[in-house]
């Protein structure tokens, strides 16, 4: 089922943060119909570096085919900024297209932009976002390619600015709205009571974020129709490392973490590897 189909369907779509075709798998067979595929999931992990624009279109790009060769579910993917202009913006859309994004997550934000649960963010006028909104949507070479249109406006000038934002990104073409950082509750139910009737809606779930974390069901009761948790495995996983790191270095082996980590049998079970050397000898003469 394409995005636009599912988000057409009941139900919230909760998408999981991924940043790499492990925990593309991982979340696929945990049971999601969709990912997400967090910039600032690929700055920590293959820079190792905060959210601050620092991470490439081209890197982002190679990493969504990665992706997209490992899973079968739709995948939504942070474009930042469109990485510059409208005519970047569409290059963006055309190479992330091919790599086989599903969505294309794009904000109003200056460009190198940062997360959008950090301070001192920069907003570029509304027109020209509204423009690139449309830009991007002249360059995809299929309307099953969803363009989420993202506003920062809220810590920047206020809510009703980003209000008059999310107007004009609808206007221009978007096909999902994404208000970000909203500062309660009550900031995210008029979000979602502003808009819902409107387009479908996402929600950003940060851990230690500007907004309090919600239930996919709470969110889903207000409007919601899409849930994302862009940073949480990194967050778990960067915590496990850190553990695993420090015990090791403290013990001189892995035998105090064992029961924390797969063994080497475990995780080939996982990824499959006998079923992938069984397929692959179906061509090398091997298999009758």
């Amino acid at each position: 089922m394409s995005l636009r189909a599912r988000l057409a369907a009941d139900g919230i779509l909760v998408a999981p943060g991924v940043y790499d075709g492990l925990t593309a798998a991982l979340a696929e067979e945990a049971g999601f119909e969709a990912l997400y595929l967090s910039g600032a999931a690929v700055a920590y992990t293959r820079l190792g570096r905060p959210d601050i624009g620092l991470t490439s279109m081209s890197e982002m790009a190679d990493t969504m085919a990665l992706v997209a060769d490992r899973v079968s579910v739709p995948v939504i993917i942070d474009a930042d900024t469109g990485f510059g202009n409208a005519l970047n913006a569409q290059r963006t859309m055309r190479v992330y297209e091919r790599a086989g994004a599903s969505a294309l997550q794009v904000e109003d934000q200056t460009y190198p932009k940062r997360c959008g649960h950090l301070a001192e963010k920069s907003l570029i006028p509304k027109a020209e976002m509204a423009g690139k909104i449309a830009a991007m949507a002249d360059a995809r070479d299929s309307d099953e390619i969803l363009i989420i249109a993202r506003t920062d406006a809220i810590a920047v000038e206020g809510i009703d600015a980003a209000f008059d934002r999310a107007e004009a990104y609808i206007d221009a073409g978007a096909d999902v709205l994404f208000v970000e950082a909203p500062r309660t509750g009550a900031e995210l139910a008029h979000v979602a009571a502003s808009f819902r009737d409107r387009l479908p809606l996402l929600a950003n779930m940060v851990e230690g974020g500007a907004t309090p974390i919600s239930a996919a069901s709470d969110l889903e009761a207000m409007g919601f129709s899409i849930a994302i948790f862009p940073g949480g495995i990194v967050r778990a996983l960067a915590r496990t490392a850190q553990d695993y790191y420090g015990s090791l270095h403290a013990n001189g082996s892995n035998r105090p973490f064992m029961d924390r980590m797969f063994d080497f049998a475990g995780l080939n079970d996982v990824i499959g590897t006998d079923r992938i050397l069984e397929a692959g000898r179906k061509w090398d003469g091997t298999k009758g």
